[in-house]
């Protein structure tokens, strides 16, 4: 694959994005001075490679890749890549396993031994419900498990879950910064051309395709944003829900094998009013934030089979209704819309808002 050196995002990193985030922690503080910043965002904001200065940026099938050189030779240190893929769920044969991860959801399920993927490609994000399931997502085993019922969702209930740190890297630029970005279908070419993106690539494929799901009426009912900053993102969070607000992610303990979770713990975080903020694949870090009718979120307490805790927020749909009939949801779970809440959990670097009880 083609790595296209991203000498613009770097300059603006290098020039603006360290120094800035420094800026954004005040900016949280002063703007939500009772709201812990959830990991998600301290982890965008303090981001290690932001501090090496050999790190080298790239944009790759689906997103952005991050080499981190630390001073040794080309080609070693750490590199961090998010697919084509984007999210998804490893699983083995007969069971299917769920990995969470920084980059998303995968599923890999044993069918007849072969394996299965279904994730998210670029324009057919599982989390926007306007958008039927594809081919690719389906494949040829629909008997996956993305999503799950409410009805699963208890203490006591075992799933074979696998936490990932398949980081997405892109990280916030200031407002002032994001705000100067074209981010608009009418100025595609421009983008590119700031980026240094071929038009035929298939990172310009993947940055059309983010922000064509960004421009995309919702389904009814949905208020959508793309926030292209921390600052936009803040904003139509608490211009939904007020100031009074908790912002929590899901957080596990390390990188884990798939294995057996049981559910040892849920607590209701809120009551039907919620912002559920996606992070997307981009050059920078943007975020598909929406608020959707009768949406409830839980922190679930989680113990692996080797110990290893996690504690996952898992966004529950009390009405699917208005959801496209042919859903990778309904698919999976053989449900139709409307009849039964279906849930899902957050990838580690997605953000739910919602108010303080």
């Amino acid at each position: 694959m083609e790595l296209l050196k991203l000498l613009h995002i770097c300059t603006f990193l290098s020039l603006a994005v360290v120094a800035s985030h420094a800026d954004l922690d005040i900016y949280w503080k002063s703007k939500l001075p009772n709201t812990p910043m959830p990991k998600a965002v301290r982890d965008i904001l303090h981001s290690e490679w932001l501090e090496d200065k050999s790190a080298s940026v790239a944009v790759g099938k689906g997103g952005v890749n991050v080499n981190t050189g630390k001073g040794k030779p080309a080609g070693s240190g750490t590199n961090v890549g998010v697919g084509h893929r984007g999210v998804g769920v490893t699983a083995g044969k007969p069971q299917t396993n769920v990995g969470v991860g920084k980059g998303g959801v995968t599923v890999h399920t044993g069918h007849k031994g072969h394996p299965v993927y279904v994730g998210v490609t670029p324009g057919r994000n599982p989390f926007i419900y306007v958008y039927a399931a594809t081919e690719d997502q389906l494949h040829d085993n629909p008997n996956v498990a993305l999503f799950f019922l409410k009805k699963d969702l208890h203490r006591g209930t075992s799933m074979n879950l696998q936490f990932v740190k398949s980081s997405n890297p892109a990280t916030f630029l200031p407002r002032k910064v994001a705000d100067s970005v074209p981010f608009s279908s009418k100025y595609i070419p421009e983008i590119f051309d700031k980026f240094s993106v071929k038009p035929e690539s298939v990172e310009a494929e993947t940055i059309k395709n983010t922000i064509k799901e960004c421009e995309e009426p919702g389904i009814k009912g949905e208020d959508k944003y793309c926030a292209t900053s921390l600052e936009s993102m803040v904003d139509f969070s608490t211009s939904k829900l007020g100031n009074n607000v908790q912002a929590v992610s899901t957080e596990a303990e390390e990188d884990t094998k798939a294995q057996k979770y049981g559910i040892v713990g849920v607590k209701k975080l809120n009551n039907n009013k919620a912002v559920v903020c996606h992070k997307q694949n981009y050059a920078y870090a943007v975020f598909y934030c929406h608020s959707t009718q009768a949406t409830e979120a839980y922190e679930v307490t989680l113990v692996g089979a080797d110990g290893k805790k996690a504690k996952a927020v898992a966004v529950c749909h009390e009405d699917t209704a208005k959801w496209n009939p042919k859903h990778l949801a309904f698919q999976v779970l053989k449900v139709k819309p409307g009849t039964v809440p279906i849930c899902h959990f957050l990838p580690e670097d997605h953000v739910v808002w919602v108010p303080k009880n």
